[in-house]
């Protein structure tokens, strides 16, 4: 078993390991973190509906995108290493889609399992909601990282080269050109779009501190504030349709929707459902325009008003 604290904090585990995904493929990473448990057998196929990742994000990630996704995923390596070793380890074993069925199974390779648990068991159930509602995976990442740190004020000092290469702006080999060398750049682009999402997200509230060495900016490090979550946990443990349910009572809830009868009629028919989630994502994707009273837009829609 990998230990927890020297994982985490003093080797460059897999939340300091070097790789660079998508968005939408950190989406499936931290919706797969979210399926893992301890009695699983090692060699479990855990099934991944595109429509469960959809509803919990906000985002629409359609059939080709995700084969894409999982087929690069496969294909690149994660880098890990500490004073004794250096290793190179890939996520899966096996990617298997279902068709017309809008799910996929993936089997985890073997050596990367140890460090995903070790990595889940510094996340709650909130918290990986919370990496899921991100949309910069640049504030994935940094949320990722600073979540490591949580009982703590802040992070320790990061190199710009170490932060650079952990998310994959810069090569250590040098064989690929270096990205956001003006530190500008490196704020705009990076540093302030995650300290607003994070902030604005999840139970973090964090900002960042440049350090600079002589005249140039040498390092990093984050400062971190709890906060109460804008919204209750959803309890991935529970089986699918729980899950589905909470998800469905705070979708509602945020409408201002919570008149039990309707709360009721809402929950208990399959096809108002179907509505809900539809409803709420082209309003988070601003498809439908509804700023002054969407839950009254919803019911219209449904026929109960």
């Amino acid at each position: 078993m990998v230990d927890r604290q020297v994982v985490i904090r003093q080797h460059n585990a897999i939340t300091q390991a070097r790789y660079d995904y998508s968005a939408c493929q950190l989406d499936i990473f931290f919706y797969l973190l979210s399926c893992l448990q301890r009695n699983d057998a090692p060699d479990k196929e855990y099934t991944i509906y595109v429509k469960d990742i959809e509803q919990l994000t906000g985002r629409q990630w359609n059939y080709q995108q995700m084969r894409e996704a999982t087929a690069d995923m496969g294909s690149r390596v994660f880098e890990v290493e500490d004073d004794q070793t250096y290793q190179q380890m890939w996520m899966f074993q096996k990617v298997e889609y279902i068709k017309g069925e809008g799910c996929l199974e993936i089997q985890l390779a073997a050596p990367i399992r140890p460090y995903l648990f070790n990595l889940k068991d510094n996340f709650t159930s909130y918290q990986l909601q919370s990496a899921l509602k991100l949309s910069s995976k640049y504030a994935k990442r940094i949320y990722q990282l600073v979540s490591q740190w949580k009982d703590k004020e802040t992070t320790r000092t990061y190199s710009l080269d170490e932060f650079k290469q952990m998310l994959y702006l810069k090569d250590p080999k040098g064989k690929a050109p270096e990205q956001f060398q003006n530190i500008s750049q490196l704020k705009v682009r990076v540093l302030d779009i995650a300290v607003r999402q994070v902030s604005e997200h999840t139970d973090l509230k964090i900002d960042y501190l440049l350090i600079k060495k002589s005249r140039a900016y040498d390092a990093v490090r984050f400062t971190i504030t709890r906060q109460l979550p804008p919204q209750p946990p959803i309890p991935f443990e529970q089986p699918d349709e729980s899950v589905r349910i909470i998800t469905a009572k705070q979708h509602l809830d945020t409408l201002g929707i919570t008149q039990p009868q309707l709360v009721a009629t809402v929950l208990s028919n399959a096809q108002h459902l179907e509505q809900l989630f539809k409803f709420t994502y082209q309003l988070k994707t601003d498809k439908i325009k509804a700023t002054k009273n969407p839950g009254g837009l919803f019911l219209k829609i449904c026929g109960l008003r």
